[in-house]
């Protein structure tokens, strides 16, 4: 879809636009979905499956091949990876868990190769397409919205989990209802106060992550409209963009490991 055959709010429209299916009047049907609570987002579903095995197969090859030695270039950039994430987890996580050091992981990998579909030319992918006959294509997961909610939603699971896990079932409610005013007669606006500090947990994650990415897309979508310009300044944009792909996978996974990592430590 290029820019010039279409006006400017039908350009961007267009790719804001998810392949969507639901179900109406016991029928699938595609992209007639505005408010349907049940519509699935086909396009975003399809490349965070498809990024996460990429990165499963990535480090399992390299598991599989890796040398004693001198290593090779690939290989020392995922222990690299490796061995910066085990750090950030033992300086931020003091408990003991088989399970945080593998999800810092993926949610650091994971997430970057979803931000780094932002690089993607714009229209590459969508105008590719369009040929076969799909009319609509998000390649950027984590400017869903509903992408980031469910991987919050994921951590927010294990915030309760972990709580409960470590402190019990009473330590879980008196510290929603005890903090931070140790008295009976506090516990109403305790439970105000803690509740929506527990909520604000997946909220920040998602929406930290999802606004971060969205805006970028955005930018790169109006450069697409400047014509001859456009090639210097995505160029431009998508250097400065690499340090907020980087971080936003940076931020989601030390923010899930500092909120486990307070799950599990008492007060």
């Amino acid at each position: 879809m290029a820019a010039a055959e279409h006006t400017t709010g039908e350009y961007i429209a267009h790719h804001l636009q998810n392949l969507q299916v639901c179900r109406v009047d016991d029928a699938w049907v595609w992209n007639h979905c505005q408010g349907n609570f049940w519509a699935l987002n086909v396009d975003s579903m399809f490349f965070s499956v498809l990024l996460g095995l990429v990165f499963l197969l990535l480090f399992r090859r390299v598991a599989k091949r890796a040398e004693r030695g001198v290593p090779s270039r690939f290989q020392a950039a995922i222990e690299s990876v490796v061995e910066f994430v085990d750090t950030s987890v033992k300086e931020t996580f003091h408990g003991k868990s088989e399970l945080i050091a593998p999800l810092g992981l993926t949610i650091f990998v994971w997430v970057f190769f979803m931000n780094l579909m932002d690089l993607i030319p714009v229209d590459w992918l969508p105008m590719t397409a369009q040929l076969i006959g799909v009319p609509y294509l998000k390649v950027v997961p984590t400017t869903d919205i509903n992408i980031t909610f469910a991987m919050a939603l994921s951590v927010f699971v294990l915030i309760i989990y972990y709580t409960i896990k470590n402190k019990g079932i009473g330590g879980f409610v008196r510290e929603l209802t005890l903090q931070p005013f140790n008295h009976w007669a506090a516990i109403p606006v305790n439970f105000i106060l803690e509740g929506v500090a527990l909520i604000a947990k997946p909220l920040s994650l998602s929406l930290r992550l999802f606004g971060n990415l969205f805006a970028g897309e955005l930018i790169f979508i109006l450069i697409a409209l400047l014509g001859i310009w456009q090639l210097p300044l995505h160029f431009a944009w998508a250097v400065f963009h690499v340090l907020i792909i980087v971080l936003q996978a940076f931020i989601f996974m030390m923010l899930t490991i500092v909120y486990l990592a307070l799950a599990a430590e008492e007060h």
